[in-house]
């Protein structure tokens, strides 16, 4: 905000969402490559991984994340999925071949 100035309507606006988008899918994509948890996943105890039970790629987390963004665009549908799903998968992990696993306690 202090180098754009005022960002409440018109270009300035939509390059500040752009940036935030780009910003959090930074944050999102290292997390999963790196440990296969956010924060708040560690703080569940959760873990993203393919299908072979390995961290994510590179490609395969920024998929993730684009595939993530879609669904909440369309209004949660991929995240609402997981109500009828067998696995209880997200589209976007349905489609990807990934899954969330609960971690065991640690003592």
């Amino acid at each position: 905000m202090w180098v754009a100035g005022d960002a409440t309507h018109g270009v300035k606006r939509f390059l500040l969402q752009l940036f935030l988008w780009f910003a959090v899918g930074a944050y999102f994509t290292r997390c999963w490559l790196k440990t296969g948890q956010t924060l708040a996943m560690q703080a569940w105890r959760l873990k993203i991984v393919n299908q072979r039970a390995e961290l994510l790629t590179l490609n395969a987390a920024v998929a993730r994340y684009l595939l993530a963004s879609a669904s909440l665009v369309l209004f949660g549908l991929g995240f609402l999925w997981a109500l009828v799903d067998s696995d209880k998968l997200f589209l976007h992990d349905r489609l990807l071949k990934n899954k969330i696993i609960i971690l065991p306690n640690q003592k």
